[in-house]
């Protein structure tokens, strides 16, 4: 472990440190004029017990989005800035102090150490360097651990894998798709995998699914660990799953974290599926207090794991709410098809769920990337379990590899094309 005082702390140690850190958020958050205007007369004071949190407003995307560049911010001496993408309206801009690094550093660096990774590995860091967090949080924790970095970036995928095997990389850090092109590469160029020395996958900012993991943990011969984070939390290093898999730890001396009903915004049992809210308990220039993210999961457990870590467990994440594809009154998310594409023989890692309007109504198209000599009777096959699971008969298209567009960023895996 890389913080053992921390992370194999009793259930009574862990909620005193949480409830210090939530008092210690609200304080700052007050310093901030807007914040005291959404927080009431809520006072640091008022938080008794951890379930007195559950008494503040949400914060949503929107409200950060308003508060473009530095209206929630707290201090002004801040180092560096990152942000989300802001494909719609402003960005998400998250300002970090000094601190606010170092803590940074210090998550990622406990999460690389959940997933077996030591000061002796060499970690190849494949996401962006630039105002998207990937690529900084990842090499933060691994200058923290102590290990070797190669800082590729993003991009470049033959380079990268000459690199992978000329520098021995031992490590693989990516968002979850991108190992698939790395795949799709080598087979293109007929570069043997066999040559590289990973041993380690740490993967997120996308939702993938357990058959995916299976097929990209074969393929490249590592395990994969999946790495949850964002942009508002300070990017990758909010948790990880461990060699145990029995859900992703969160680190909750640094982070307090609620599943919602999405519709109610009432906090549902442990065990049940809801929407996850985030608040930070240490970090300054952008404290969140009951962050809506819109991804979905569930609590999965508060006991000591099989690994001895004490923080509580979170399911990988199925979904997100604004990610839900309504078609002829079904709901359904994409990493369900990914689910049943994947158990196809034959089949690419590569599909696209197109819709249409079509005469006044609706039309939904699966569209599937096959290997040489795939059975075509694999799109019966497939719009049989799509039926079966999600009670929607899609057409299902089978195309040849390289079909289907490769963005340079995160895979889009719905195009919807339907008149609204």
């Amino acid at each position: 472990m890389w913080r053992p005082d921390r992370e194999t702390l009793d259930r009574e140690a862990l909620e005193g440190i949480v409830l210090d850190g939530m008092r210690a958020t609200l304080a700052r958050a007050r310093t901030n004029a807007a914040w005291s205007l959404r927080l009431g007369d809520a006072r640091p004071a008022d938080v008794k017990r951890v379930d007195d949190w559950q008494r503040l407003p949400f914060l949503t995307k929107d409200a950060l989005r308003d508060a473009y560049p530095y209206g929630l911010a707290c201090g002004g001496d801040y180092v560096r800035i990152h942000m989300s993408s802001g494909t719609t309206g402003n960005p998400i801009l998250t300002p970090y102090t000094v601190n606010d690094v170092a803590q940074w550093g210090e998550v990622t660096a406990r999460c690389y150490v959940a997933a077996g990774v030591t000061r002796t590995d060499v970690i190849q860091i494949t996401p962006s360097f630039g105002l998207f967090t990937g690529g900084f949080g990842f090499h933060y924790g691994a200058e923290r651990l102590g290990a070797m970095v190669i800082p590729a970036g993003a991009g470049r995928t033959s380079l990268q894998l000459k690199l992978m095997r000329d520098l021995r990389a031992t490590v693989l850090t990516a968002i979850a798709t991108y190992p698939l092109r790395l795949i799709e590469v080598a087979r293109e160029e007929q570069f043997d995998l066999a040559t590289l020395a990973l041993r380690v996958g740490v993967f997120g900012s996308e939702v993938w699914s357990d058959d995916l993991r299976a097929r990209i943990e074969r393929e490249l011969g590592i395990r994969a660990h999946d790495i949850i984070g964002m942009t508002e939390t300070g990017g990758p290093g909010l948790g990880i799953d461990c060699p145990a898999r029995a859900g992703i730890h969160v680190w909750e001396d640094h982070y307090y974290v609620e599943v919602v009903d999405p519709r109610t915004g009432r906090v549902v049992a442990d065990g049940a599926e809801g929407e996850l809210v985030v608040s930070t308990l240490t970090r300054e220039g952008l404290p969140l207090i009951r962050y809506r993210t819109h991804d979905l999961t569930r609590v999965v457990s508060r006991a000591r794991c099989a690994c001895g870590r004490t923080a509580l467990r979170l399911d990988r994440l199925r979904g997100r709410t604004d990610d839900m594809v309504i078609y002829k009154g079904v709901n359904f998310y994409p990493r369900q098809i990914e689910t049943v594409v994947l158990r196809q023989p034959g089949v690419s890692h590569e599909y696209q769920v197109r819709l249409y309007s079509d005469g006044g109504g609706e039309r939904m198209s699966v569209v599937v990337e096959t290997e040489a000599g795939c059975d075509p009777g694999v799109a019966a096959r497939i719009r049989r379990d799509l039926r079966d699971l999600l009670a929607v008969s899609p057409e299902v298209e089978l195309c040849a590899a390289g079909t289907i567009e490769r963005p340079q960023g995160k895979a889009v895996r719905v195009v919807d094309r339907r008149v609204r």
